[in-house]
């Protein structure tokens, strides 16, 4: 496989380029199969442990996963009065899921996953991640995302959408139409988060995804954080509101030391939260200027 060389995995479903290469030193390959919408991967790292890769692309290593499925969870839900019930679109890791799942006012979680030898894959590789199956609270559908929500107007307090990168299965989860379906499929007052790729090798995507947002939700910012084993170490998401103005950089609800610590939260707390909002000048004219 082109990707496995002397010892190093070398991502190329997302920087494809002749300046930039990302390189993960790999002990062994634990698994590689072709699922009917993508190739999958599983390696051992000395420095990241297992590593997911879906497509040529780091999914999620067990080294640095929390810092991404913290925040993605916890900006939305913590930015909800009360997040009740919620959808989560892709994660079929159960990553996403498992922070959900901690979260005190969430009462009911619905995870749509296309590909269900992603779940497959995780509960036999990844443990940490895929506890989250055992839920009661939980409910896992295998289904087009796009489908799924469409059919769902109304529903839900919180929309997660941890898709990979825009090729492949996960390209329409970037759409219009899409964005225009889960704003439908909101309560009042309901908060979509998505995975929103890094401003500094895809700010065009980043700021395409913001314009689309603002012209269907009444308050939309980009959140970033930092993650070493995605490209240029740091990842963003949209977060949005369905009909309200939201002041997403502060939070509505706060952990104590001891809940941090019950929780086993490594990366989010409420000032993680807000300095996830504060983005360099550039990234701010980028976004304000569309």
């Amino acid at each position: 496989m082109d990707s496995f060389r002397n010892g190093w995995f070398t991502e190329t479903g997302v920087l494809n380029s002749d300046y930039v290469n990302i390189s993960i030193k790999y002990s062994k390959l634990l698994y590689s199969q072709q699922s009917k919408f993508q190739k999958i991967l599983v390696f051992d790292s000395p420095k990241f442990g297992k590593c997911l890769v879906l497509d040529d692309a780091i999914q999620c290593t067990e080294n640095d996963e929390f810092s991404y499925q913290e925040s993605i969870a916890f900006l939305p839900l913590n930015s909800h009065p009360d997040p009740k019930k919620v959808l989560i679109i892709g994660g079929g890791d159960g990553g996403v899921a498992r922070e959900v799942l901690k979260h005190p006012l969430v009462e009911q979680v619905t995870l749509c996953e296309i590909d269900e030898e992603v779940v497959n894959v995780s509960k036999k590789f990844f443990p940490s991640l895929s506890c989250a199956f055992d839920n009661p609270k939980l409910n896992v559908v295998i289904e087009d995302g796009t489908k799924f929500v469409a059919n769902h107007k109304n529903t839900f307090d919180v929309i997660i959408c941890d898709s990979s990168d825009p090729i492949g299965p996960a390209q329409c989860l970037f759409e219009q139409s899409y964005y225009n379906a889960m704003r439908e499929a909101l309560k009042d007052g309901g908060i979509i988060c998505c995975q929103a790729e890094s401003y500094w090798f895809d700010l065009k995507l980043v700021v395409s995804m913001f314009k689309m947002a603002k012209q269907l939700f009444k308050c939309v910012e980009y959140a970033s954080i930092s993650i070493p084993t995605y490209p240029a170490g740091q990842i963003g998401f949209l977060i949005a509101c369905k009909d309200k103005e939201v002041n997403f950089s502060e939070p509505l609800h706060t952990f104590s030391n001891k809940q941090q610590t019950q929780m086993a939260l490594k990366y989010y707390s409420a000032n993680i939260h807000r300095s996830s909002f504060v983005l360099p000048p550039f990234i701010c004219e980028a976004l304000h200027n569309c």
